[in-house]
């Protein structure tokens, strides 16, 4: 290979490189572009928040997310409107597993740190479906303003995907926000079966499946959307004022069953100051392990009795 040849082949390399080098340039800001535009659309839609807060644990929170018990969280956490990954929720709730585990170990006895841990595993599921349940309630509280706001935009002669997005900007969270993800779906070729579908699993409630049911058959079959909306409104209005006055008449109960188990585990923390250390003396033996795990059961037993009894479906 003589001189001139490769002093060819080098600036032939080096003119490549160059323009390789231009190709990934152009694809960066290219892409940083999108992102950016993707960010403002978001930000339009009230997503900017979820977008730009810094999460953690997102190696653990990716894991997670692969198991059926990740996508169960991940679905549930959803449908609570928390702003928290699967993995930064797990995390918290393995803590404070741990800390309730210490602290009954400490107080009370040894026996009682694994039941403290279950009691907190109990305690998260729990506050997931009361917030679940309380977005529930302010959705449904919102309906017949949602359905109010979709008749008048129909009967203005405005397709139902226009009408889902103007809805959507109008209503305050959590409606709105549910409306804008519904509209995003739309928006990337989701069809409105599906789209509101998810949205029904995501915020189970009778009121809802009515409105779902009856958005999605006008638009299969464009039928009178306007009326079927405006006679629905109506009835929305009524069963809003019936769950306000069977929630009050039952508030009184619901106390109750939280109260009964509350009394239970303020006993031991009574028995055991009245006499410092009777608590590890008892359950040293099976037996008074045995009498403790049978009074935790009953009033668990009792808990889930009263919810059941005080339930009334509107």
């Amino acid at each position: 290979m003589t001189l001139r040849t490769l002093v060819q082949l080098t600036t032939g390399i080096t003119l490549l490189t160059c323009v390789l080098a231009v190709l990934g340039v152009h694809a960066y800001a290219t892409g940083r572009a999108q992102r950016q535009a993707l960010v403002e659309r978001l930000s339009a839609a009230g997503q900017i928040e979820t977008l730009g807060r810094r999460r953690r644990f997102a190696g653990l929170d990716r894991r997670l997310r692969r198991t059926r018990l990740g996508k169960r969280l991940e679905l549930r956490l959803a449908a609570t409107g928390l702003d928290v990954t699967p993995g930064e929720f797990f995390v918290g709730m393995v803590a404070a597993v741990a800390g309730l585990w210490l602290i009954g170990q400490a107080t009370l006895a040894p026996f009682f740190g694994p039941i403290a841990g279950l009691l907190g595993i109990w305690a998260a599921v729990q506050f997931l479906n009361w917030q679940r349940q309380q977005r529930i309630e302010r959705f449904i509280g919102q309906l017949p303003e949602l359905a109010r706001i979709m008749a008048n935009a129909t009967q203005a002669g405005l397709a139902l995907r226009t009408a889902i997005g103007m809805a959507a900007e109008e209503l305050e969270a959590p409606a709105g926000e549910e409306l804008a993800k519904v509209a995003n779906q739309l928006a990337v070729g989701i069809s409105m079966d599906a789209a509101l579908g998810e949205l029904a699993d995501r915020l189970p409630s009778r009121e809802l499946v009515v409105l779902v049911t009856t958005l999605v058959l006008s638009h299969r079959a464009g039928g009178q959307v306007v009326s079927a909306l405006r006679n629905l409104t109506e009835t929305l209005e009524e069963r809003k004022e019936t769950r306000r006055e069977v929630r009050t008449q039952l508030s009184q109960v619901n106390m109750t069953s939280y109260a009964v188990p509350a009394l239970g585990v303020g006993s031991l923390f009574l028995m055991n100051g009245v006499k410092d250390g009777a608590l590890e003396r008892m359950t040293e033996s099976p037996l008074g392990q045995t009498a403790v795990v049978v009074a935790f059961g009953l009033y668990t037993i009792g808990f889930v009795l009263i919810r059941r009894l005080s339930r009334i479906d509107v």
